[in-house]
């Protein structure tokens, strides 16, 4: 899926949707009910097991699947890949990268350039950056928005954290945000570390502008990475920070669409969700707000949203899990999340 138009003079509307979404009681939309589905993606290692649900959503058909995987667990490892100049298909990236136990399309790319989007981390060293600066338009021409994009990364330690993110290419590290933080417009086409600081600073925020400020981004000290947006979850609750990322113009948070997600749960597996869409009678997709809530559903903590719409894609073990929607033809993408069975 490419990245959306972005933001018009709609983040009102937005908000106040946000706003209803917050206040929705959680019976609304009704718990999916998933079935263990291990034995059709077999063999799978311990600490490993995938499920499937086709229950409808709110009325409608649905289908999708989720991997859950144990970052206890130093059998499995959790990497990334990427292409230079070129896009693979999830199926190419997993003969490329010597068939491990799940591959899944991550980052948001230009379908002209084949250029990651976002954030890609791989063996500690930043491999893809993120795009911070947004062209306005209108009497805003000369004009820019710069958003931190969400990333889901795994530490050394084996620790898992959605932040927002900011990368420069000049620097072999990513640093990171634990909080979102409202874009800063400003005539600077190309954001610098130091301008990064300075408008997440709290002083800069508070219209203290001038003042000696305490940088509050951090080196993000992560071993994989992949980027997308917007974040879904936090601290177990739904908030979805599309203002915040300019991902979504106007009401598409709420269009349906194939989906892509990640989060992680409170003690230590990773999640990895993959919704069908654009299936009519059989699959019709989720809107970010529902998706939003299955991930809260199933335990997560912390989740984001990644590409999605005929990019979402996931492999166990070789075999597709959804159907893809470019008409069950698999979309080549430049970048996935991998994970690897050691053993293997």
């Amino acid at each position: 899926m490419r990245i959306e138009k972005k933001f018009t003079n709609t983040s009102l509307f937005v908000s106040l949707i946000l706003c209803l979404v917050m206040t929705i009681p959680l019976h609304v939309i009704s718990q999916a009910k998933w079935i263990n589905v291990d034995a059709d993606f077999a063999p799978l290692p311990n600490d490993f097991h995938v499920y499937k649900t086709v229950d409808s959503l709110e009325g409608k058909p649905f289908i999708a699947y989720y991997a859950i995987a144990s970052l206890k667990n130093k059998k499995l490892q959790f990497t990334s890949d990427t292409t230079l100049k070129r896009r693979l298909t999830p199926s190419g990236f997993y003969e490329k990268s010597g068939q491990p136990l799940l591959v899944v399309n991550s980052t948001f790319f230009s379908f002209a350039t084949n250029q990651n989007l976002n954030l890609v981390i791989q063996d500690g060293k930043v491999v893809s950056y993120n795009i911070h600066s947004i062209a306005l338009k209108g009497k805003d021409t000369l004009l820019y928005k710069h958003p931190f994009a969400s990333a889901i990364g795994i530490s050394k330690k084996r620790k898992a954290d959605v932040a927002w993110t900011f990368t420069d290419s000049s620097s072999k590290k990513s640093f990171a945000l634990q909080n979102a933080h409202a874009p800063v417009k400003d005539s600077v086409a190309v954001l610098s570390l130091e301008k990064a600081e300075l408008y997440s600073s709290k002083i800069y925020r508070a219209g203290n502008i001038g003042i000696k400020y305490k940088p509050v981004l951090k080196k993000w000290k992560v071993q994989t990475a992949v980027g997308g947006g917007p974040v879904l979850v936090q601290d177990g609750q739904i908030k979805i920070t599309n203002n915040e990322e300019l991902k979504f113009a106007g009401r598409a948070i709420s269009d349906k669409h194939p989906r892509t997600l990640m989060g992680y749960t409170k003690d230590d597996q990773v999640i990895v969700m993959v919704i069908e869409g654009r299936n009519t009678g059989k699959a019709e997709g989720a809107s970010l707000i529902q998706a939003a809530k299955l991930m809260a559903d199933i335990g997560c903590i912390e989740a984001l949203n990644l590409d999605g719409g005929g990019s979402s894609c996931m492999l166990i073990n070789g075999k597709e899990t959804i159907e893809p929607s470019d008409k069950g033809l698999q979309r080549a993408v430049p970048a996935v999340f991998i994970i690897r069975n050691k053993l293997k």
